[in-house]
């Protein structure tokens, strides 16, 4: 296949399928038939695309022929290949998920448009090359996201959606200011160009204003402290299928865009601006933890755990060295997986239990000890216990730590570690291994569907296959590391021979 088109695929097949959506919008079974494909041929597509990415290095498509700067560009190194494979995977996890779970007046409201709508939004930042067109990706994910997010109307979710949706725009705002800054002082808007002009601007303090700014609109895409209270305020009000979406993947776009501008553009004054990337995330893993501590309704728990977690990516993006950047890309492909497994195991445990309160919740074991060991499995993961992903994303990171001598920021991420370990075994005590509420909640057979089963199956699989063969995961994640601290690679591909 030629590699032009397969660049351009994660993000052309959910566009046209969800056209095709909408036209079919009152025939729910073609919706549903149209999410499993769509979702399908954008996980066969994200595969070759990582595979080609990882044989022949990064490649880069012009859109409309006209060559970088100048146009606009699709670029696919490692990092990107591999946020676009984990996209793909939870998308279509996703859309298997929802067969069972999203009800028809939600359907007849355009709910898997969106979805495909939210997922080329999310594959469009992670493959763009242009700066200007991450801002506008960042803009079709978060309509697609507030869509999803306020369907049902019910007061809790409207609540979350006005937080969710001020934060967003306020990140927006900062994002766009800072494009028109960056503009003015380079004239470009192409990243590897960006990249190149930088190094010839006289002021190098603007410089560094701008990248402050790019840094609070990015920190609060992802969440992280002090502007993250929009995500446990609002993931745990809309569909559980929108939950663990939105848990697997839209912070990770902000975290890949920290990601992608530190290590590419703004590396001018790193011992500046990576030192406030550091403070953010000790106190970014510390609040999230913390506020799960304080929860008992899982997917607020399980919220507050998406904060915490979003300090471990970026403390390995503060370290900015090699090991803490493989840690980092390790770190970001174990808690996508994890994150929304999590997600996905509490919407079955409340159509089993019948609430997501722990108080309401008990004897899950003993009724369905399937859930139990599918619960475990992640979760164990998540506090990063031996052998399971989590372990050696940690374990990587805390290297990584010990090695740059930052002591205190190793204890925090120790002490996290435990903390998340306790919530999980909190979770499990109240819902699992407790005896159930009087009266009972009797749960009608229907709701212990298989697919639910498969779904999460396969995704805690995949958790301890990553543990069991760390290795070639390690490899892939090293390689990525190495193209991050070796920016020169992409603007050669981008500006210079590797251009398709």
């Amino acid at each position: 296949m030629d590699m032009s088109v397969l660049i351009a695929l994660p993000v052309i097949i959910p566009l046209i399928v969800g056209a095709l959506s909408l036209v079919v919008l009152k025939n729910h079974g073609a919706q549903r038939l149209l999410g499993l494909l769509g979702t399908g041929a954008v996980l066969i597509a994200a595969i070759l695309l990582l595979w080609q990415t990882h044989l022949n290095g990064i490649k880069v498509l012009e859109v409309g022929s006209w060559p970088a700067p100048f146009g606009i560009v699709l670029v696919s190194d490692l990092l990107g290949a591999i946020m676009v494979l984990l996209a793909a995977i939870t998308g279509f996890a996703t859309a298997i998920y929802s067969l069972k779970t999203v009800r028809k007046r939600f359907e007849r409201f355009g709910y898997y448009p969106l979805l495909h709508l939210l997922l080329a939004g999310v594959n469009g930042a992670f493959l763009t090359g242009d700066i200007f067109n991450l801002y506008v990706w960042f803009e079709v994910l978060l309509v697609a996201s507030f869509a999803l997010l306020i369907q049902g109307g019910e007061r809790a979710q409207m609540e979350g959606a006005i937080k969710y949706v001020t934060l967003n725009l306020l990140s927006s705002a900062l994002f766009l200011t800072a494009i028109g800054l960056l503009y003015g002082m380079v004239g470009s808007l192409n990243m590897a160009d960006i990249a190149v002009r930088l190094t010839a601007v006289e002021d190098p303090k603007m410089v560094t204003l701008v990248a402050m700014l790019f840094l609070i609109a990015f920190s609060i895409k992802a969440a992280a402290f002090p502007l993250f209270f929009w995500l446990p305020a609002s993931y745990h009000t809309p569909q559980v299928a929108v939950s663990a979406i939105f848990a697997g993947l839209l912070t990770k776009v902000g975290v890949y865009a920290l990601y992608r501008v530190f290590s590419l553009m703004f590396t001018a004054e790193v011992d500046f601006t990576h030192q406030v990337i550091l403070w953010m995330a000790v106190f970014t893993m510390l609040t999230g933890v913390l506020g799960a501590a304080s929860q008992f309704e899982v997917r607020r728990i399980l919220s507050f755990h998406i904060v915490s977690q979003i300090g471990y990516m970026m403390l390995a993006l503060a370290l900015f060295t090699p090991l803490a950047l493989i840690g980092g890309v390790f770190y970001i492909m174990h808690h996508i997986i994890v994150k929304a497994n999590l997600f996905f195991i509490a919407g079955m445990m409340y159509r089993l239990g019948g609430s997501f309160e722990l108080k309401e919740l008990g004897g899950l074991y003993k009724k369905h000890p399937g859930l139990a060991v599918l619960f475990l499995i992640p979760a164990f993961s998540l506090a990063g216990v031996p052998p399971l992903s989590g372990f050696f994303a940690k374990f990587i990171l805390i290297k990584a730590g010990v090695e740059a001598e930052a002591w205190w920021a190793v204890a925090v991420a120790l002490f996290v570690g435990l903390f998340t370990l306790f919530s999980m075994i909190k979770i499990w005590n109240e819902a699992f291994w407790k005896k159930a509420p009087e009266p009972a909640i009797e749960i009608p057979a229907p709701v212990r569907n298989k697919a639910l089963y498969w779904t999460t199956g396969i995704l805690a699989s995949m958790t301890i296959a990553i543990g069991l063969f760390a290795q070639p995961i390690y490899v892939l994640a090293e390689m990525a590391a190495n193209q991050l601290l070796n920016p020169q690679l992409y603007i050669d591909a981008v500006l210079g021979g590797g251009r398709l």
